[in-house]
């Protein structure tokens, strides 16, 4: 058979063969696809030796092809940019840059690995689609830089379901969970490009959800009423719905409810799971998070990270000592290697029930490197139960060289506190200068009142 160049496809539709060739240049994209589907940790460079494969034999390309292989990329490490360039490189000698389905494929995949590129593939596009907007908010929202995200969506042409979605999202992710609650508003009223009113979908609400379960009572009574929204539409509670509405109520307190909806949910997943964990321990209900806990491992659910960390948080707020070694140690006999998060867990454990000599161990035998995080828990334990030996100089000197001015007053003050304690007045004198000197500034602690159906901020 004679072999056609590289993206050059010439094909005769009343030609015999043309079935047979149609056939073979199909099955090349769906192996592809197959490749870049599979759940195998190597099947990204599967689907890219088979795009390999397809260039060495010069089968032509089709947009499929092409697709189907950048969508393998998203799953490659981020060390591995080269590989995406040189799929950019072969896709502009192909001339599928100007296929928007395509470009804003590789759009997604730049955003999601180097999102500078990104911004300049986008300025380059000469077609742009929905999707193409929408990978660009969800990109800077990535980056923290809402503001330039709001802007790409005030200039999109058309929105859809997925862009205000995203755009919510963006918001809720960054902590801005009024500005997020009023664009969901606002989008309750908008319309369609064919008139009609738009309707949030799972996607929309849970994001919304995550928000209200972060702002306490203010963002209960919106979560009440979007589960009404659900209730309403005879949605059914799904896996995906049902554990933002399990989480959304056991970050307000609200167990008990929390606790019903997980029982009217078809099927729960670890996910759902640990939500009622995580809620349990959160609000200091260390026995019922155990409880949770084993409950969760009777019905044959394996935990995650996650989970050990929720359940090690209810041990340290109810300071039961034995269970969260006992849960410590069972994170390795489920195949799972212990993060930070959870040697924190354990440093705040025995710090706070006074079992210093264990928590420094804790942090000199682990495989990280203490954050200021852990120091910072470590040393708070030492101001709590006096056993300022503990925190000598050389910890001191550990953690001094961690903190920085505009992020971790709270230590600095720490530390001036346990000079003074210690009778080690010199040295809290020199912190002091050293905090007006650097424009150290301590976050300011803040709470909501409820009174009423007004909430007060008070700082």
């Amino acid at each position: 058979m004679v072999s056609l160049p590289i993206g050059v496809v010439i094909i005769n539709h009343h030609h015999p063969w043309s079935f047979l060739f149609r056939a073979r240049f199909n099955s090349w994209a769906f192996a592809i696809r197959n490749a870049a589907s599979a759940s195998s940790s190597s099947s990204p460079l599967k689907a890219l030796q088979l795009y390999s494969r397809m260039h060495r034999q010069s089968v032509p390309f089709d947009t499929f092809s092409a697709l189907y292989a950048l969508k393998s990329c998203t799953l490659l490490p981020s060390h591995n940019l080269n590989i995406l360039r040189h799929l950019h490189a072969h896709i502009l000698k192909l001339g599928f840059s100007s296929h928007v389905y395509v470009a804003t494929s590789l759009l997604s995949v730049y955003a999601f690995n180097v999102f500078r590129d990104a911004c300049f593939l986008f300025d380059e596009m000469p077609t742009r689609n929905t999707v193409t907007w929408n990978v660009m908010i969800t990109g800077y929202s990535r980056q923290g830089d809402i503001t330039t995200a709001r802007l790409f969506f005030d200039r999109m042409p058309l929105r859809d379901l997925a862009s205000w979605s995203a755009m919510i999202a963006a918001y809720v992710d960054n902590a801005l969970w009024d500005n997020g609650l009023a664009l969901f508003r606002e989008m309750m009223v908008s319309r369609n490009v064919s008139g009609d009113c738009l309707k949030p979908d799972q996607l929309t609400l849970g994001s919304i959800l995550g928000g209200c379960g972060r702002m306490g009572s203010v963002g209960l009574v919106f979560g009440k009423s979007i589960h009404a929204f659900v209730i309403k539409n005879k949605w059914d509670l799904n896996v995906e719905l049902g554990t933002c509405l399990v989480d959304m109520y056991a970050k307000c307190g609200l167990l008990k409810t929390s606790s019903l909806i997980f029982s009217m949910m078809k099927s729960n997943n670890v996910v759902a799971w640990t939500a009622l964990i995580c809620g349990a321990a959160q609000h200091g209900f260390g026995q019922e998070a155990i409880q949770i806990f084993e409950n969760m491992r009777e019905a044959g659910v394996k935990p995650n990270e996650l989970t050990f960390t929720g359940i090690l948080t209810a041990c340290v707020k109810a300071g039961l000592v034995d269970e969260g070694r006992m849960y410590f140690r069972m994170i390795e006999q489920c195949g799972i290697r212990p993060r930070i998060q959870h040697y924190g867990c354990m440093v705040d454990l025995f710090g706070k029930t006074g079992l210093l000599g264990e928590a420094y161990e804790i942090i000199n035998t682990m495989p990280f490197e203490a954050n200021v995080v852990i120091w910072g828990s470590f040393l708070s334990s030492c101001k709590l139960h006096k056993q300022f030996q503990m925190a000598d100089d050389n910890v001191i000197d550990k953690v001094m060289r961690m903190v920085t001015p505009e992020n971790d007053g709270g230590v600095y003050s720490l530390i001036c506190d346990l000079y003074v304690l210690s009778g080690k007045w010199s040295e809290a004198e020199r912190i002091r200068n050293m905090m007006l000197t650097k424009n150290v500034r301590k976050s300011r602690g803040s709470s909501f009142v409820r009174s009423g159906i007004n909430v007060k901020s008070e700082s």
